[in-house]
């Protein structure tokens, strides 16, 4: 029986503007916004007043739209961003503002900090640093790490130069569709009306299912379309992002996995859907023994979760140089630990979404995705059918950071739009999406380091066991990457790593953000803290004593000539060290209280790009006849810049300002495939694309005018001019025959980097180049509480050449707000911590002032000399900070995250923390 209040009609201004609507009882406030009035601007990230996205004004004072009942507002005022950036001075310059820094990288939260910011510049036109972390503190962003948002609210001047070429430091090129609430995410392009999917999930880590009569069922359920489970796959019911380890299924045949694996989705109209219960499904569970530890998932007669995977070891990665026992043994001195990281949830504040379409024959999915031809590829073998006839339209992207490499909702949209012929919707629920996406491998490391009497490394031993969760995802990459890296950026001519990934009834480990890097960082940078103690050296200087260098072997075998960076970024802390090292003395001396700060460092470096495996990217561009000239760039951009870097680089290489280009994005219809947006490659690989496509068009417009390399070219409409050496030269593009794509010249170029495959003892060219960084952290623990506050960051960065200077801080910022997370806050765990107010990630009071020094030792292969950024600023960030506990309290810990209790404990006498 629906509730009368269902039926009752209410009315109040929205933007200005007087509406009606009538919603069902109960409804929320961003409900009716988003889905009756099409106010697609307030975004849904939570559903529990947790992220602030869905933030407006109602009568003036700032509220969460999902936690307001609609019909609380009758009567009332009601502003979302999009009436504010066409009515509100204040607004209108935070646009300016938020451009201007750099402040919207996804965009996903911006307008839930645009509106709570309006709120506060209207009651505090100068607001204090503080003012704006409370008046903000309700909105979270996984992306900027804060520090730009509070610069742009402030009005602090930007580090524009207006430069729109390579080394400048320009908008974001997409900038502004994020700060008016424009940018069009995964659940915003669907059609009102649209049938919904919703997907059965187990609620056992492990167990065996049987359905009852799903087809009595869904005829006798109002509303229910149809059903679909793995009968309904016409292809192969299995996805991978590594074909050999291609082992999940899209709906589990039998037994599921791990608690939250799909067995089976039901579409349904809008109107069920709202009534929708899942116990109402006709499935009956029978829970079985789990495993759900790399230990007990080892240990005899467990549970076997794939043949063929005896003991359920999934791969071994595997580097060896040399003898490192030998040299461990003719060390002075050894220092040993074992390390242990949870597993870390990515937390983009967009959860998965999408809808998909018939068009003829062939399928359309659009939906949030860092790798759009990979989707391709997968739902080609999924659905039986030729790629022709499948399409793949990204959304923009609400955050990523690794796990929407992985497919998630592609193939239930497609088999639904397949099976029904008519749109399909789907939107992840918060607790849906944190239960069925892959998260950052645990680990559980036994490290050995020796140094001799001078300082020196002298020998290494990595030993890792890494959870890969029911399913290998990006294990296998894990496995191997990790030894690879293990060593940090240092010279050692005795090492052994050995990495393993672990199969367990726990969900999907997949690629997060270093790719099991990190977790190698915490063990390695700690113990050389250890061996600089016991040796009696500076931390910073032990390392620098240590850095690689230019033609000195890495544990791979693998000698660059030039671009080694990390020894430039080492050196460029000395100031900031020395600074921070005596400021925390001196304020240690100065009370008696609990309080104590200390000073970490800690480094890394990141190989850019596949391992050992070919890893190309295709940029094309062509010119129109009335002069514009068209970008078809494929490498996604989920907030990390990719648009316009990529952009700068080609435009640098034409002649042309970047703000001039048209751009047309990823698809997989129209744009060249640029690879997939991870391992910090694209600046590097789509990158060298682009300025290969930039340098061939420029060629074929200079060969057509017959005029020199020197010649500077300008783009009028309808025309290309040419002044070389005080003469012009006019070319009529209008008089030039167009092709198939209305270009009058065209260019497409591809690169993939040089590497070698590595031997069984890891040596070989696994990278064309790294990406190397330092990190200082100064922390505050309160001894008596175990509560740790980050005070300051100081961040140096060798990124080759910045691109674009503005953007490499936003990653750098951005980087250690997660860094900061894993260290001190961040844990996931399944069944008990999959919403985010149980599940913890920095807000903006968490994240101090950061100091980015920008490096730049140019790179043989990268673009202008540029390298990859992406994953290395997360790679410090954590050690540092366990560095700087360390040194406050004496007390190291090995375990993270280092949360209060953790450190309560270890600081009353448990060392190992």
């Amino acid at each position: 029986m629906t509730d009368p209040i269902s039926k009752v009609k209410l009315g109040f201004t929205l933007n200005g503007a007087a509406v009606e609507i009538a919603p069902e009882a109960g409804e929320r406030l961003s409900q009716s916004l988003r889905e009756r009035l099409g106010r697609r601007d307030v975004k849904i990230g939570c559903d529990a007043g947790d992220c602030g996205a869905c933030s407006v004004l109602i009568e003036g004072e700032n509220h969460c739209a999902c936690l307001v009942a609609a019909h609380q507002v009758q009567g009332l005022r009601v502003e979302t961003l999009a009436g504010l950036v066409e009515r509100e001075p204040i607004t209108q310059g935070l646009m300016e503002r938020f451009q201007d820094h750099g402040a919207a990288q996804c965009g996903i939260c911006t307008p839930g900090m645009m509106v709570s910011a309006t709120a506060l510049l209207r009651e505090e036109p100068a607001p204090s640093d503080t003012q704006i972390e409370d008046a903000l503190g309700g909105v979270l962003c996984r992306c900027t790490g804060y520090r730009k948002i509070i610069d742009a609210v402030a009005g602090r001047a930007p580090r524009l130069d207006g430069r729109a070429e390579v080394g400048g430091a320009i908008r974001r090129l997409d900038g502004l569709a994020k700060v008016r609430g424009e940018e069009r995410f995964g659940d915003d392009v669907a059609p009102q009306g649209t049938l919904e999917l919703v997907v059965i999930r187990s609620p056992h880590a492990r167990a065996g299912f049987e359905f009852g009569d799903l087809e009595a069922w869904a005829a006798a359920t109002p509303g229910v379309v149809t059903v679909l489970t793995a009968a309904d796959i016409p292809g192969e019911n299995c996805f991978g992002v590594i074909p050999p380890f291609a082992d999940q299924p899209v709906f589990a045949e039998g037994e599921a996995r791990f608690r939250g694996e799909a067995v089976a989705a039901v579409v349904l109209t809008p109107e069920a859907r709202r009534d929708f219960a899942q116990g109402d499904f006709p499935v009956t569970w029978q829970e079985r023994p789990a495993v759900m530890g790399v230990a007990e998932a080892r240990e005899e007669g467990a549970p076997q979760l794939h043949e063929g995977r005896a003991g359920n070891l999934m791969i071994t990665g595997f580097v060896a140089r040399g003898d490192a026992e030998a040299a461990l043994g003719r060390a002075e001195v050894v220092v040993e630990g074992r390390f242990e990281s949870g597993f870390v949830e990515h937390a983009y504040i967009e959860p998965e979404a999408g809808f998909a379409q018939m068009a003829g024959d062939k399928v359309e999915i659009h939906a949030c995705t860092q790798a759009p031809v990979m989707d391709l590829e997968a739902l080609e073998i999924i659905l039986g059918m030729d790629r022709s006839r499948i399409r793949i339209v990204p959304t923009g992207v609400g955050g990523g950071f690794g796990s929407k490499l992985d497919i998630s909702v592609q193939p239930f949209l497609a088999l639904a739009a397949l099976k029904t012929g008519q749109p399909v919707r789907i939107a992840y629920s918060r607790t849906e999406s944190m239960q069925s996406t892959t998260k950052r491998h645990p680990s559980q490391i036994h490290l050995r380091i020796g140094a001799d009497g001078e300082g020196r490394l002298c020998g290494f031993a990595f030993d890792g066991d890494f959870n890969t969760g029911a399913y290998a995802s990006w294990g296998p990459t894990v496995a191997n990457r990790v030894p690879v890296h293990a060593s940090g950026p240092y010279q050692l001519g005795d090492y052994r790593a050995e990495a393993r990934g672990i199969h367990t009834h726990c969900p999907p480990s997949g690629a997060f953000r270093g790719f099991g890097v990190p977790q190698a960082a915490i063990a390695q940078e700690s113990l050389f803290d250890e061996l600089a103690g016991k040796l009696g050296l500076d931390p910073l200087e032990f390392r620098i004593q240590n850095a690689l260098r230019d033609g000195v072997p890495t544990v791979c075998g693998q000698v660059f000539g030039q671009g080694v960076g990390i020894g430039a970024c080492l050196e460029a802390l000395r100031p900031a060290w020395a600074e921070l090292r005596a400021e925390a003395e001196a304020f240690n001396l100065d009370q008696a209280g609990p309080l104590r700060r200390g000073v970490g460092v800690a480094a890394g470096w990141y190989g850019c790009g596949n391992t050992s495996l070919p890893n190309p990217s295709t940029i094309r561009a062509g010119l129109r006849p009335d002069g514009q000239v068209v970008l078809h760039q494929g490498a996604m951009d989920i907030g990390q810049g990719a648009n316009t870097v990529i952009s700068q680089v080609f435009a640098s290489a034409l002649g042309l300002a970047a703000d001039r280009l048209v751009l047309i994005g990823a698809d997989t219809d129209v744009t060249p495939d640029a690879g997939k947006t991870s391992a910090s490659r694209q600046t590097f690989v789509s990158g060298n694309a682009a300025k290969l496509c930039g340098a061939a068009l420029r060629g074929e417009i200079l060969r057509a005018m017959n005029a020199g390399e020197g010649a500077v070219l300008r783009f009028e409409a309808g025309a290309v001019l040419a002044e070389e050496n005080g003469r012009q030269q006019r070319l009529d593009l209008a008089a030039l025959p167009m092709d198939d794509l209305g270009y009058v010249m065209r260019a497409e170029e591809t690169y993939d980097p040089p590497t070698k495959p590595l031997d069984e003892n890891g040596q070989g060219e696994p990278y064309a180049q790294f990406g190397y960084a330092a990190h200082l952290a100064m922390v505050e623990v309160d001894t008596r509480l175990g509560t740790v506050r980050a005070r300051k960051f100081v961040a140096a960065h060798d990124v080759g050449r910045a691109i674009n200077p503005m953007l490499v801080e936003g990653q750098i910022e951005g980087g250690i707000a997660q860094g900061l997370g894993m260290a001190l806050m961040e844990e996931y765990l399944p069944g008990r911590t999959e919403n985010l107010h149980d599940y913890l990630i920095p807000t903006i009071g968490d994240i101090p002032p950061v100091q980015s020094l920008i490096i730049e030792v140019p790179d043989a292969h990268g673009p202008y000399g540029a390298k990859g950024l992406g994953e290395h600023v997360l790679i410090p960030t954590a050690p540092a900070i366990l560095n700087a506990i360390a040194h406050a309290t004496g007390v190291r810990m090995r375990s993270v995250p280092v949360t209060p209790s953790k450190l309560a404990a270890a600081l009353k006498g448990d060392k190992n923390g």
